[in-house]
């Protein structure tokens, strides 16, 4: 697989993921911090987080296609995937366990193809 291969692939995982925050917060949410995703105040975070990734996504996508440089996109979002992966085990001790694995990986996987792929396309 080609790096604008891949990159394509990355922002249309963001797209869905984001998409998936931003109809059903509180399902998505407690993928990623359990139970606590059914409150109003998770609901909104869990919403404004789809949105960004799902604009990061669709910028991506946009910019791979031709509409401009993707690298800014890309680096966007290495940077929000950092802060996640952040957020996540600064509060591991409050959320599941098998979440914060999973948030974690995927975050730091995203994270590192992010970094890797905005210093190459372009």
């Amino acid at each position: 697989m080609d790096l604008r291969t891949l990159a394509r692939v990355q922002a249309l995982g963001r797209i869905v993921i984001g998409a998936a925050f931003t109809v059903a917060p509180t399902l998505a949410g407690a993928s990623w911090v359990g139970r606590g995703a059914a409150a109003p105040e998770a609901r909104v975070l869990a919403i404004a987080f789809g949105v960004r990734d799902l604009a990061i996504g669709a910028g991506t996508a946009w910019a791979l296609g031709g509409g401009g440089r993707a690298r800014p996109w890309l680096l966007a979002g290495a940077i929000s995937d950092l802060a996640d992966v952040y957020a996540t085990t600064s509060h591991r001790d409050r959320l599941p366990a098998a979440a914060v694995a999973g948030a974690g990986a995927l975050g730091a996987t995203s994270t590192l193809a992010g970094l890797y792929l905005q210093a190459r396309i372009d």
